[in-house]
């Protein structure tokens, strides 16, 4: 298991968040300075921290485990579903015009 990349994954998921080490330590109830081990790779992470840790950030244990990266289409497509759960109807009438867009604009590149 690579740490490192775990403690990344972490790190990344707390700023996204705008959490401090020291506040997302205190969520899980675990010292600051273990917060920092576990972000730079320097500790193994237990499995009930793990836990806890997605749970304070709102994340699954495989986003905090895995690359994005590796994920399959049926995961990617659950991560998109979860994502446009929330979103207005005007929300998503943009997303689906940024989509195609977008989709449009990949395959004319692939195809160079």
């Amino acid at each position: 298991m690579d740490y490192s990349a775990i403690g990344k994954h972490i790190r990344a998921e707390r700023k996204r968040l705008g959490l401090s080490q020291e506040e997302l330590a205190e969520m899980v109830n675990i010292s600051a300075v273990h917060m920092s081990h576990i972000e730079t790779g320097y500790t193994k992470l237990s499995l009930p921290v793990l836990v806890d840790l997605a749970c304070a950030l709102g994340v699954r244990t495989d986003d905090l485990i895995f690359d994005k990266d590796t994920l399959g289409k049926d995961e990617l497509l659950e991560e998109i579903t979860l994502e446009l759960d929330g979103c207005s109807k005007e929300q998503l009438l943009t997303l689906r015009q940024i989509l195609s867009s977008s989709k449009e604009a990949i395959q004319k590149y692939l195809e160079r």
